[in-house]
């Protein structure tokens, strides 16, 4: 267990218009700051922005993001390891860390709401990075990153005679996998789930996945980099929200990964930080997300409608 220090990282923004899959410009909010009314918990799809980062988004150094100081900052934070704000009105709450975003090269953090008010961009947030180099011995095949003890401790793994099973919220195919393939650095960073094919969403029910949601990828192989591999099983999470761009959408940062079907992902319910840990859209007192993307038998509200049937 070691001691990591970073600050919350300012918004950053090209102020240009990116173009989407369908060739329709866009100008939207993205990475970085403190997102207020995002948490883990809530809809990775639906909003009115692009790579959004639920809570706080931190970072080391700014201008030299692939530093070996910021790479570290990276690489030691696990999901689910203890963050503290060590400086500022904020100082003393503490949060979890929900996730790396590669390119960004930010480490996600959740904090409660009252942290939030009060936690200023130079404020000094310490992580106890705890879990790099975990393995489970009875399963040598499997390899882990990211993954900190405590949030093994909360998954739904169970022994069988021919593997771990492990509780996830979807299945996702490998061939939707885009943004992030052929990565070499499973310690830090994430890769994406392709959300162009709008069938293929409806047809695997990705477009219920939350931030913070446990899933398998399949025929996917991230022992050693990330690559397709018949019968190969990843276990990630996800970090961050949907996007425009062809060959993007909601991040997964890698948890646990076999090259063959050791791991045995389980659709169940409640696979996501926020209820392992009572966090984000789960922390007492937290309100319910001010804006849904409706589901089948669901109404659409508005924050304008505050719930009220239109």
């Amino acid at each position: 267990m070691m001691s990591i220090e970073g600050h919350v990282v300012n918004p950053a923004h090209r102020g240009l218009h990116g173009v989407d899959s369908e060739v329709v410009p866009f100008l939207l909010p993205g990475t970085g700051g403190i997102t207020f009314n995002i948490k883990v918990g809530d809809p990775a799809f639906g909003w009115a922005g692009d790579h959004l980062e639920p809570g706080v988004s931190t970072i080391l150094d700014e201008k030299e993001r692939n530093s070996g100081q910021n790479q570290g900052y990276n690489m030691l934070a696990c999901i689910g390891n203890e963050a503290k704000i060590m400086s500022g009105e904020a100082k003393g709450n503490n949060g979890t860390v929900t996730g790396h975003h590669g390119g960004a090269e930010h480490v996600i953090i959740d904090f409660p709401d009252k942290a939030l008010e009060d936690l200023s961009h130079g404020d000094k947030i310490r992580i106890k990075g705890w879990g790099q180099g975990l393995r489970l011995l009875d399963w040598p095949k499997i390899s882990c990153y990211n993954l900190s003890p405590l949030l093994l401790e909360k998954m739904n793994t169970r022994e069988k005679k021919n593997g771990l099973e492990v509780g996830v919220a979807a299945i996702i195919p490998g061939h939707l996998m885009g943004s992030g393939v052929g990565a070499l650095s499973m310690g830090t960073g994430d890769y994406d789930i392709m959300t162009t094919d709008k069938n293929q969403l409806k047809k695997h029910k990705l477009g219920e996945l939350r931030f913070g949601d446990i899933v398998a990828i399949a025929d996917h192989d991230n022992v050693f980099g990330r690559s397709y591999r018949e019968g190969a099983v990843t276990i990630g999470v996800v970090i961050h929200s949907d996007c425009r761009y062809a060959g993007h959408g909601p991040g997964v940062t890698t948890l646990m990964a076999s090259p063959d079907d050791t791991i045995i992902p389980i659709i169940k319910r409640n696979q996501n930080l926020a209820d392992f840990f009572g966090i984000g859209r789960r922390r007492k007192g937290v309100p319910k997300v001010p804006w849904t993307q409706p589901t089948k038998g669901q109404r659409k509200t508005t924050p304008r409608s505050r719930g009220r049937r239109r």
